[in-house]
């Protein structure tokens, strides 16, 4: 009687093989950086990654730069970055083009102050 069962070694790679687990995040946020077919870099992106930045870029990288320096802090929280993106003018007034659905979207009115207690947020209906 001969033995019907592949050797060891063609067991273990094949249970390797039928083990694998997709890592990969299927549902799309928006914020996806791998590109595969028909997905190229928009001109803004392959600019900026090659080096030649916008004046909206130079003028955020300058802007955290002169944070850094001035608190004498190399790595900026998340939450001091947006300070500093506030500081610069920036406003939450349109819709996100994002998918995040364990949050929750919100606008304000452009001449909104920098920095209140909560945003003040309006929902489209207000609109």
């Amino acid at each position: 009687m001969t033995d019907q069962r592949p050797p060891e070694k063609d067991r273990r790679k094949n249970a390797r093989r039928n083990t694998v687990v997709e890592r990969r995040n299927t549902g799309g946020t928006g914020l996806e950086r791998r590109r595969g077919p028909g997905r190229r870099r928009s001109d803004f992106m392959k600019a900026a990654e090659e080096g030649e930045m916008t004046s909206e870029q130079f003028l955020f990288v300058m802007a955290i730069d002169a944070y850094k320096r001035v608190n004498n802090q190399p790595y900026p929280t998340w939450t001091e970055v947006l300070e500093v993106i506030r500081k610069l003018g920036y406003r939450k007034t349109c819709d996100m083009q994002l998918s995040l659905p364990s949050c929750e979207d919100w606008t304000e009115s452009a001449d909104s102050p920098a920095f209140t207690s909560s945003p003040q947020a309006t929902s489209p209906a207000e609109e």
